[in-house]
């Protein structure tokens, strides 16, 4: 094996760790609903996820992993050691917010270190006028629209289909509802891991077949078959691996919910995420979760969501792109001196 293909082999194992530790970390948004209305048990919620994770392999394409490997850095400025630092940059954030409990998005971890690093390795060949020539404006521009309008449209919806729900079921008692609801959360939860598992597995896809095309391993950019299976095993073997700390940040801190709403908060979640998917946009599962579950508490009250907690969750997405592009370009720089960007 020639010391390039190692290079590459070994960068691609280093983004098939982040699609585990990307199960790992947003396995809490996939199954805390599930878990913190004790529909499942922890071990069965993430079996189940892991399971609905893998089985999107081959749902819709790979439209995601297209924009995130091509659609959003210009694959002229790409080496793998841009696509190693940007991972690592990713990696770092992910463990950082993991340790704290805070429910950030690895997706944006993910294209901020990618950005990050592609931007520096551009100021370190070719001066500041250059930075931000790596920059495929187009398809920020969408993403960035997505990271406000994705969780928006997971609340509205959650909303609409708690008010749904106790219209239907008005008559019900509480205990009735929630002994019907317990068999329904079972489909939502499934269809929440299966659309996480479709929209998230692509973003490593994309990257990894980037990494083949900047290696000359692919003529073009289109996802292998063994890139699919590779990416969809590694984020649900991450989900199995479960992220608890953060299953209690979702699903018991932001709000209190019950079967009738958890049900609400996934189904309207996985749709949010299901649309995006199809228009090829890559969208944070935590962010649509989370919006999903302040949108089935805000319509008891207004106090029933923990909006101090909702804010620190909000800051800490802001913080995602920039602080992981930071964490890159500090990769990329510490590589440049000791192999050529």
């Amino acid at each position: 094996m020639s010391s390039h293909l190692a290079f590459v082999s070994l960068i691609i194992l280093i983004a098939l760790t982040f699609d585990f530790i990307n199960g790992f970390h947003d396995s809490a948004n996939s199954v805390a609903t599930v878990v913190s209305t004790r529909v499942l048990s922890p071990l069965q919620a993430v079996a189940w996820a892991a399971f609905f994770n893998f089985v999107a392999a081959f749902s819709f394409g790979t439209g995601v992993a297209g924009t995130v490997g091509k659609g959003m850095i210009d694959l002229r400025f790409v080496t793998p050691v841009v696509i190693l630092a940007g991972l690592l940059g990713a990696i770092t954030w992910d463990l950082l917010t993991w340790w704290f409990g805070l429910p950030t998005s690895s997706s944006h971890a993910l294209l901020g270190g990618y950005a990050g690093a592609a931007m520096t390795k551009v100021l370190w060949t070719q001066g500041p006028a250059h930075v931000l020539d790596p920059i495929v404006w187009r398809g920020w521009t969408l993403t960035i629209i997505f990271i406000v309008a994705a969780p928006a449209i997971g609340m509205a919806l959650a909303y609409v289909l708690m008010i749904v729900v106790y219209r239907a079921f008005g008559n019900w008692s509480p205990a009735r509802m929630d002994k019907y609801f317990r068999r329904l959360q079972l489909v939502s939860a499934a269809l929440l891991s299966w659309s996480h598992g479709t929209n998230d597995a692509q973003k490593t896809m994309g990257i990894i077949t980037g990494l083949l095309v900047a290696g000359g391993y692919l003529k073009q950019f289109k996802v292998p078959v063994w890139v699919i299976l590779a990416a969809h095993a590694a984020i649900a073997l991450g989900t199995l691996s479960g992220g608890w700390r953060i299953v209690r940040t979702m699903g018991r801190r932001l709000t209190k919910l019950k079967p009738r709403s958890g049900f609400c908060a996934e189904a309207a979640a996985a749709a949010s995420i299901l649309l995006a998917t199809e228009l090829h946009l890559p969208v944070s599962t935590t962010h649509v979760t989370a919006g999903a579950i302040a949108g089935v508490g805000s319509i008891q009250r207004f106090k029933a969501v923990r909006w101090g907690l909702a804010r620190d969750i909000v800051w800490a997405w802001i913080l995602t792109i920039p602080a992981s592009a930071l964490v890159g370009a500090i990769a990329l720089l510490i590589l440049a001196l000791v192999t050529p960007v």
